[in-house]
C-alpha cells in the first residue's frame, strides 16, 4: 500500500489544511478584536465552547467506555484519546476570555457592586477564584487524558490485560469527578454570563450535548477512515449500528434534559428563571429554538430509529454531519442571547471565530491522532464482531 493511500497520509493532509484555516482565521480574529473587541470576544467565546466540547466529549466517551467496556468504543478509542490530549492546549486558547472577564461577565464589572443578586454570590463569582477554578478544571482534565493515553500506549507495547483493569479502575470514579468538574466549568463560563439565573441541570445538559457532538464527529471520522487500513479491516455494519445507538441515546438524553429544564421553569412560573427563556424565544431567537426542536431532536430521532440508517455508512454520516452543524446552532442559541437579550443579532465574527478555533483544534487533533496507531493493537475486545459488508 502506498503512502498516498494510507490513513496516516490522509490524516497528515487534513492536519495541514486545518492548520492553514486556523492560521487564516486567527488573523481575521485578531483584526476583529481591533475593530470591535466586545463583539469579537462574544463570538470567540461561543466558538471556543463548541470546540472545547470536542475534547470534553472525547473524555466523557473514553471514561464511559473504560467503565462499562463493550466493543462499541474500540474503533473510536484512539480518536477519543487524541481529542482528550487537545485539552491542555485549549487552556491557552481560553486566555483571551480570561484576560477580558469584565467585558464578558457582568458580575466582574464595577456596577455589580450595586446588584444584590450578584453580591449574594460574590464569594463564588469573583475574578481570582474564577481563575483558580479554571486552572483546576484543566489540571483534572489533563491528568485523566495523560493517564489513560499512557496506559493505552503501554498496552499496545506489552499486550498485558492488566492495563484494561487499571483503566477501568481509574475511569469509574473518574467519570463522576469529570461530570462534576465539567458541570462547574460550564456554570463558570456559560451560566454566569447571566448571574441572576440558575439551573441545577444546566451543566449536565451542556455536557451531554458535547458528548453527542463528539459521537457524531468520531462516527463520521471512522466512516471516512474505513476506506484505508487499519480501520478497513475492522469496521463492520454491526460496529456502525452500535455507535449509532450510542449517538441516539445521547441525543434522546439531551432532549430529555432540555425539555425537563424548560418544563420545570415554565410550568413553575419561576420569575427569576423564566427571563432566560424569554430572551431565547423572542426577537427572532424563537426561529432558532424551533430549528433546534426540528433538527436537533425530531429529525435525527426519526432517522436513527431506523435500523438501516445506523448500518448504512452513507446515511449515518449524513446524520452525523447534521448533528455537528446543529450543535453549533445550539451553543450559539445558549450563549449569544446573554449579550443580545431579546433581539437576534449576527456578527461576521460569528462565522470567522469557529473557523479559526476549529482549524487550530483539528490540526492539534489530527497531530495527536497520527502519533499512535488508529486502533488498539493488542486489546482483545477489538476482535469478535460479526463480519458484514458495510454499505458506502
Amino acid at each position: 500500500m502506498t503512502r498516498h493511500s494510507s490513513a496516516a497520509a490522509q490524516i497528515g493532509q487534513w492536519q495541514r489544511i486545518s492548520l492553514l484555516f486556523g492560521i487564516a482565521g486567527t488573523v481575521l480574529v485578531i483584526v476583529g478584536m481591533f475593530l470591535n473587541r466586545e463583539q469579537s470576544l462574544r463570538s470567540y467565546l461561543f466558538a471556543y465552547l463548541y470546540w472545547l466540547g470536542m475534547g470534553l466529549g472525547s473524555m466523557g466517551i473514553l471514561l464511559l467506555h473504560h467503565t462499562v467496556g463493550g466493543k462499541w468504543g474500540m474503533l473510536i478509542r484512539r480518536m477519543c484519546e487524541a481529542g482528550c490530549r487537545t485539552l491542555p492546549y485549549m487552556a491557552f486558547l481560553l486566555m483571551p476570555v480570561l484576560i477580558s472577564i469584565p467585558i464578558l461577565y457582568p458580575w466582574a464589572r464595577p456596577e455589580a457592586l450595586h446588584d444584590a443578586h450578584i453580591q449574594a454570590k460574590s464569594g463564588f463569582l469573583n475574578v481570582p477564584f474564577f481563575l483558580v477554578r479554571a486552572a483546576f478544571y484543566f489540571l483534572v482534565w489533563t491528568y485523566y487524558a495523560w493517564r489513560l493515553s499512557k496506559w493505552s500506549a503501554e498496552q499496545d507495547d506489552t499486550g498485558d490485560d492488566k492495563f484494561i483493569r487499571m483503566m477501568r479502575a481509574v475511569s469509574a470514579p473518574g467519570l463522576v469527578v469529570f461530570t462534576f468538574v465539567t458541570t462547574f466549568a460550564f456554570i463558570d463560563w456559560v451560566m454566569s454570563l447571566e448571574p441572576d439565573w440558575f439551573s441545577t441541570i444546566y451543566g449536565v445538559m451542556f455536557l451531554v450535548g458535547q458528548v453527542l457532538e463528539c459521537f457524531a464527529f468520531s462516527i463520521a471520522l471512522v466512516i471516512v477512515l474505513s476506506k484505508w487500513s487499519p480501520l478497513k479491516e475492522h469496521v463492520t455494519a454491526q460496529h456502525l449500528h452500535d455507535l449509532g445507538n450510542m449517538m441516539f441515546a445521547f441525543m434522546v438524553l439531551w432532549a430529555y434534559l432540555s425539555f425537563s429544564q424548560f418544563l420545570i421553569i415554565w410550568a413553575g412560573n419561576l420569575p427569576d428563571e423564566i427571563p432566560w427563556y424569554l430572551r431565547r424565544l423572542r426577537g427572532g431567537w424563537e426561529w432558532v429554538a424551533l430549528t433546534l426542536v426540528v433538527f436537533h431532536f425530531a429529525t435525527p430521532f426519526v432517522l436513527l430509529l431506523m435500523r438501516k440508517t445506523k448500518r448504512d455508512a452513507e446515511r449515518l454520516i449524513k446524520v452525523c454531519l447534521l448533528v455537528l452543524v446543529i450543535r453549533i446552532v445550539d451553543v450559539y442559541w445558549v450563549v449569544k442571547p446573554a449579550f443580545y437579550k431579546q433581539q437576534l443579532s449576527i456578527y461576521w465574527m460569528d462565522f470567522v471565530a469557529p473557523v479559526a478555533i476549529g482549524g487550530l483544534w483539528l490540526a492539534l487533533f489530527f497531530w495527536q491522532l497520527n502519533s499512535q496507531p488508529l486502533v488498539p493493537l493488542r486489546d482483545p475486545r477489538l476482535a469478535g464482531a460479526p463480519r458484514e459488508t458495510v454499505a458506502f
